[in-house]
Order: C-alpha cells, then sequence, then structure tokens
C-alpha cells in the first residue's frame, strides 16, 4: 500500500473519529400531565457511560462519543423513560416524563425504625459503593447573585479521584482539565468573601465517603428520625427518612431528608440543609475567610446529593448541588446586600476503574480547602467546551454570560 494511501486512509479515520466525538443530544424534558419542565433530571446515552443533568429550565446537552439508539432519563417521583432517537433525530427534542405514585400495596417495610434502617445503610457502605479506585471526568459550574443580578460564573471541566469506599475522602482529589471565570467589574460587587464549595466540594458532600459530614455518631445521636411515604427512584422502592435537630448545639447540623434502597439499603440521595439558628456558628462553618470589619449573615444552605446505582449493583455519586444564600456587607452601610451562590457538579464520564488508578498530583489538583477562582487563571482555554458533556446553561445565565463577556472586553 502507497504512502498516499496510507496518509488518505489516516485522514478518513480522522474524519470519522471527530464525527464521532461531536455527536450532539439535546431537547427538554417535561411533566407529561402538566407541561412543566424537570429540572435536574439524570439523562445517561445508550450503555450508561455518558452523563448529564437537565437545567432548572429542563433542558439538557449530551454529547457523546457516537450517536446512541436511545437515551435514558430518571427523576425522583417519576417512571424511569428509555427515550428512542428515531431517524438518527437527536436534537430539539421534546421528552415527556409520567409522574408516578407508590400504592400502598407496592410498600413493603421490613424494618418499622428509621433510626435502625439509617444505621444498617451505613454498615452496608463498603459492600455497597466501589470498592476500588476510580477516576471520572466531571463538569462543575459556580454562580454568585447580588439581588437577582449574576455577578460572577465559573465552569470547568475535572477530573475526580475517587479512592476505595473503605478508606476516608482523605486521598480523594479534584484536578481541572480546562476551566474558565467571568466576572463583574464593579468594586462594589466584589467583597473578597471565600466561602465553602468549589471543585472540592463533591468530596466534602459525598455523605458515604465522608461520613464526618453528616453521618457521625455525635451528629445522629442529637437528630431525631421520622419515616416517611417512600417513593420510587429509577423504578426501585426507596426509604424516605426524615432528620431534624433536637437541640441547637454549638456547632451546626444538617437536616433533612434520606432516601435509602429497600432492597440493597444503599443511599440514593440526600436534601440536607443546614441548621442557621445559630448564625454565629453557621457563618464558621460556610466561610473560609473574610476581611476585617464585614458583616456576614448565613440565611440559608441547602445540598443536594444523588448516587446512581449500575446494572452489577454499584452505587456512585453522579450529581450535587450546593445553594447558600446570606447578606453581607460592611458595617458602615445602613443595609446589608442579599448574596447567592450555587455550585453544582454532574460526573459526565467513567474514565478508568482498578488498582493501576493513581491520584492526581500538581498544581492544578484541589485541596480540601482550595477554591476555584484560587486556581482557575492556570487553566483559561478558548476552546473551552470542545466534545465534554455540560449542564446547559438556563436562558438567564447565557444572558449573564454575555453581559460579562462585554465587560470584560472594555476592561
Amino acid at each position: 500500500m502507497t504512502k498516499r494511501k496510507l496518509f488518505m486512509i489516516f485522514i478518513l479515520l480522522t474524519v470519522v473519529i471527530i464525527g464521532y466525538a461531536q455527536s450532539v443530544i439535546s431537547g427538554v424534558v417535561i411533566d407529561r400531565q402538566t407541561g412543566r419542565p424537570i429540572s435536574h433530571a439524570s439523562v445517561s446515552a445508550q450503555g450508561g457511560k455518558e452523563h448529564t443533568v437537565t437545567n432548572d429550565e429542563g433542558r439538557f446537552v449530551l454529547k457523546t462519543q457516537y450517536l446512541p439508539q436511545y437515551v435514558q432519563l430518571s427523576h425522583i417521583g417519576y417512571k424511569t423513560r428509555r427515550y428512542q432517537l428515531v431517524n438518527g433525530t437527536s436534537t430539539h427534542l421534546r421528552i415527556q416524563m409520567m409522574p408516578t405514585t407508590v400504592g400502598l400495596h407496592e410498600v413493603v417495610i421490613t424494618r418499622n425504625d428509621p433510626e435502625e434502617i439509617m444505621l444498617a445503610a451505613i454498615e452496608r457502605i463498603e459492600k455497597n459503593y466501589p470498592n476500588r479506585p476510580e477516576l471520572v471526568r466531571c463538569f462543575y459550574r459556580e454562580t454568585a447573585r447580588k439581588g437577582s443580578r449574576f455577578i460572577s460564573v465559573a465552569e470547568a471541566v475535572t477530573d475526580m479521584y475517587k479512592s476505595a469506599y473503605s478508606r476516608g475522602p482523605e486521598r480523594d482529589a479534584v484536578v481541572i482539565q480546562k476551566g474558565r471565570r467571568l466576572m463583574s467589574m464593579k468594586a462594589k460587587d466584589t467583597l473578597g468573601v471565600k466561602i465553602q464549595g468549589g471543585p472540592v466540594m463533591p468530596l466534602m458532600v459525598d455523605i458515604a465517603k465522608n461520613r464526618e459530614y453528616v453521618l457521625y455518631a455525635e451528629c445522629l445521636e442529637k437528630c431525631d428520625f421520622q419515616m416517611e411515604m417512600p417513593v420510587l427512584i429509577d423504578d426501585r422502592l426507596q426509604y424516605v427518612i426524615s432528620t431534624m435537630p433536637r437541640m441547637t448545639t454549638v456547632f451546626p447540623l444538617m437536616y433533612g431528608k434520606f432516601y435509602i434502597d429497600q432492597a440493597t439499603l444503599a443511599f440514593t440521595r440526600a436534601e440536607l440543609e443546614l441548621d442557621v439558628r445559630d448564625w454565629r456558628s453557621a457563618s464558621d462553618y460556610m466561610l473560609v475567610k473574610k476581611p476585617f470589619g464585614l458583616r456576614f449573615r448565613p440565611k440559608e444552605l441547602k445540598v443536594t446529593v444523588v448516587y446512581d446505582t449500575d446494572a452489577e449493583g454499584i452505587t456512585r455519586m453522579s450529581y450535587v448541588r450546593n445553594e447558600m444564600r446570606f447578606k453581607c456587607d460592611w458595617k458602615r452601610r445602613l443595609f446589608a446586600s442579599p448574596f447567592t451562590t450555587v455550585s453544582e457538579m454532574v460526573v459526565t464520564d467513567h474514565l478508568q476503574t482498578g488498582d493501576e488508578v493513581r491520584r492526581p498530583k500538581g498544581r492544578n489538583s484541589f485541596g480540601i480547602r482550595d477554591r476555584f477562582y484560587d486556581k482557575v487563571e492556570y487553566f483559561e482555554d478558548p476552546d473551552f467546551w470542545a466534545d465534554y458533556n455540560i449542564i446547559e446553561p438556563t436562558e438567564s445565565l447565557e444572558n449573564a454570560i454575555g453581559k460579562l463577556k462585554k465587560k470584560a472586553r472594555k476592561q
């Protein structure tokens, strides 16, 4: 075979590979009965390798290496949907999901004590979650608003290293592959406050791995437990257990709902909120650093953690969302300004599993107290999106990004 023919074959193969890498599936997910968009629904390609979630408007974009035959959608309170991609149509999809209710005849509760179920689920963590190191690809977004106006948007493609669940989170790490950050240029929008969050947030709130976050003995001892009505997630019955602090303590406690698979006793979802009744201890929990003389008053901290279970029965973290509301201003001013920050991360791809997976090192790897804006300048990339899966921006966020870009160009 001549060199010319070999070269032409190489070019054709390259075109095919690039074509595969650019397959895009997009659309909106709505409630079949009401027509309302379904936010934070899980969307995965055939085989479950690539994954994303819908945004607040129910919209999603999923980028795959090849065009699959179907996508699978799931959300708490809805029947799992397998949507066939007919005739290769993969964009501007309008996918309906049917709400589901759990009839009493479906409910099989073998234990009546919610605290006993919680403790049994904790004991089974090492059996239900990965027992070997893994490396996964993630998409991370962090936004900050002053009132209703966006003042900062940060986005990154990250790789997350997770050691076996028999170990703690100390060896887990996040490394940024590429990222960007846009900020308001107004001086009054820059207060210099550093709060808990950033790309290491998924390591902190993985309740099954980092049990010191909420599933530690001292916390459980100070909470009351209540059994709620069960629900279906991925067509599997879930225990729903709510917790509430029975007292105010010197350190703030988390409360909310835990979802536990009835068959495997795996934690599949957690919806948590920080007790902010003692604003001083809540401030210590939420803040990393603030300038002297700045007033900080926490109003709310909500955390959602979602896990998926594969065909082999292994449960993995797939999506996390962290939302903070607080007031912040200098003492000399009469009124404090309201701020809202939202951090969310979706696992988009599984890269590697096994004992040969090594923990990433170097200046682009994040420790537990690092924040995105401390290091993102090293990773700005004009071809940011490339072939990565993302959380589709809402219309309001797209407009905000456009405005921040224009202001940045004028500087």
